[in-house]
């Protein structure tokens, strides 16, 4: 079975204050770079805040998509397509693993 996907509006709504933080501090470089030497007065740091941006992008991709496949997960192990049990079956004691009588000298009954 595939892992859920994120929702690609839901992952922009989630990223929105930090493009907006990242696309503030690129046009503030470029306006602090002298007059004559707009591009090489901030493309360095420009570059250094696509590369960071690039990276935070990527690892909140890879979490989102992490905590949707977790969410999907089921924590007590049941899973009816797996198992072949549903989860309002009853259970026996051998299906869940019931010690089965030993006698004093450790040894099962025959």
């Amino acid at each position: 079975m595939d892992a859920p996907k994120v929702d690609s509006k839901q992952f922009l709504d989630g990223l929105q204050e930090e493009m907006q933080t990242y696309l503030r501090s690129v046009i503030e470089a470029v306006n602090d770079a002298p007059d004559g030497e707009w591009i090489t007065g901030s493309e360095e740091q420009v570059r250094d805040l696509s590369a960071e941006f690039r990276k935070r992008v990527f690892e909140q991709a890879v979490q989102q998509r992490i905590d949707a496949a977790e969410a999907a997960f089921s924590p007590s192990g049941r899973n009816d397509c797996r198992s072949g049990h549903t989860a309002d079956s009853d259970s026996s004691a051998e299906e869940q693993g019931a010690a089965v009588d030993s006698h004093a000298d450790d040894q099962r009954s025959h």
